[in-house]
């Protein structure tokens, strides 16, 4: 176990602090129902939100977060497809918490990495998704969401690496 982890999971005091930076991606994608199977490789950045300019006009001028620029290229039944998706992550009430946004501002789930390890759920139309989120270490993470509903039974795995 490395050092500073309790349980295999990476406590984290300050998440945005954490995040910052530069990591490697990769991503499985299961279809349970179906047996299809993708994935994606790419990098994802987490930069200071003013680093694109003032906050919204939603937001009050002293709430900063960071903006999650994910891209790369997904592969789906062996079809390769680039891909690319943007986050925000406001500060959440503590260091170790965030509040996880959509890039039009609506709200996607919360984060609480101070113990290393999270669940959330966001319900999605007539679907459910419920991400873990598990810290390894300093340079290392893990995501897996698990989308039901009617129409989607699915499993995404995504492991982060830092690069920066």
């Amino acid at each position: 176990m490395a050092e500073g982890t309790k349980d295999g999971v990476w406590p984290v005091p300050d998440v945005l602090a954490y995040l910052a930076g530069t990591w490697r991606v990769e991503r499985t994608v299961r279809d349970l129902a179906g047996g299809a199977a993708g994935h994606f490789e790419g990098t994802t950045v987490f930069k200071p939100l003013d680093a694109d300019g003032p906050p919204d006009a939603d937001e009050p001028p002293d709430v900063r977060g960071l903006l999650h620029k994910e891209s790369g290229v997904f592969t789906w039944q062996g079809v390769a497809r680039p891909a690319e998706r943007t986050l925000r992550f406001l500060p959440g009430p503590t260091p170790g918490t965030a509040d996880v946004r959509f890039a039009d501002g609506r709200p996607f789930h919360d984060l609480d990495l101070s113990g290393g390890l999270h669940v959330a759920d966001h319900p999605c139309a007539a679907d459910l998704y419920r991400g873990e989120f598990t810290v390894r270490d300093a340079d290392h993470w893990r995501t897996v969401w698990r989308v039901g509903g009617p129409a989607k039974d699915l499993l995404l795995t995504t492991d982060y690496a830092r690069v920066v």
